[in-house]
């Protein structure tokens, strides 16, 4: 069934005033002050929004119609992640807990934004290592840590927690799988992300993000992207695992091997 984009107007204006209270006309971003590590419950309680079943199903359906719309409103890529995403966000909890890296992360809670991370360090580690391809990767594709925006509509504060750290490592899982933010690259990538998280979100962009592909994108697609995307999805080890912070001075190529990631490698036309 077609969605008429009046009906999706109108559930952007609903859904919007739900995310922004403070504003009652369409907007797409939000500030936010940057946290620290290690205080995710205190900000957590502090962005926290209870919503009933009404709300909660006019946010499901209204980011839903309006990603598929426009599938870079963040604000709105994030409501229906949450609203969706309990069942896969204890998935993926339970796979941490059972490693002693990821119970590790869930232990400490670390974050990633320009208050914890570094960035004028990360460009001083040699090429190759998981720091400078992070750093150089942010560079390229003019991208900020500081752009993800607080969990809200999730009760319970450790699955909270899990989909914030899904959200804020989301850049570095491209950078370490060396896809940009094309669409080519942002539909592997949700392939790998349903394929290990199991969250709805990244599962409808996997299915859904190809229709805006192009002819010779479609293509190289079904030809490239996709196959290797489903076999590192199915094939590598949990990548919500690792622990990146503690990982900087890592040569990538040996984190590929131990977390047995194939690298795509593309010529140029391919891309």
């Amino acid at each position: 069934m077609l969605i008429r984009t009046s009906s999706a107007r109108r559930f952007s204006r609903q859904a919007v005033q739900l995310l922004h209270p403070e504003k009652h006309q369409y907007a797409e971003e939000t500030t936010f002050e940057l946290p620290l590590s290690g205080n995710f419950e205190k900000d957590f309680r502090k962005n926290h929004i209870n919503i009933s079943f009404f709300q909660k199903t006019l946010l499901t359906v209204g980011s839903a119609a309006i990603t598929i719309l426009d599938p870079f409103r963040a604000d709105m890529l994030s409501c229906l992640g949450e609203t969706t995403g309990k069942d896969a966000a204890a998935y993926v909890f339970h796979k941490m807990i059972e490693s002693e890296e990821g119970s590790r992360i869930l232990s400490e809670q670390p974050r990633i934004n320009s208050n914890t991370v570094d960035l004028e360090s990360l460009k001083k580690y040699p090429e190759g290592t998981v720091g400078k391809v992070y750093s150089n990767w942010l560079k390229d594709n003019n991208v900020s840590p500081n752009s993800r925006l607080p969990v809200r509509f999730m009760d319970d504060v450790k699955l909270a927690y899990v989909m914030q750290r899904y959200r804020e490592v989301h850049d570095l899982t491209h950078a370490i799988l060396s896809m940009p933010t094309h669409m080519l690259g942002e539909v592997a990538i949700k392939w790998v992300e349903a394929i290990q998280t199991k969250l709805p979100m990244c599962i409808a962009g996997a299915i859904f993000g190809p229709v805006r592909l192009r002819p010779k994108q479609r293509k190289n697609y079904i030809e490239i992207y996709l196959p290797w995307a489903i076999q590192t999805g199915l094939e590598s080890k949990f990548l919500m695992n690792i622990y990146y912070e503690k990982r900087w001075d890592q040569p990538l190529a040996d984190l590929h091997q131990e977390m047995n990631i194939k690298p795509l490698v593309l010529s140029n036309g391919d891309k």
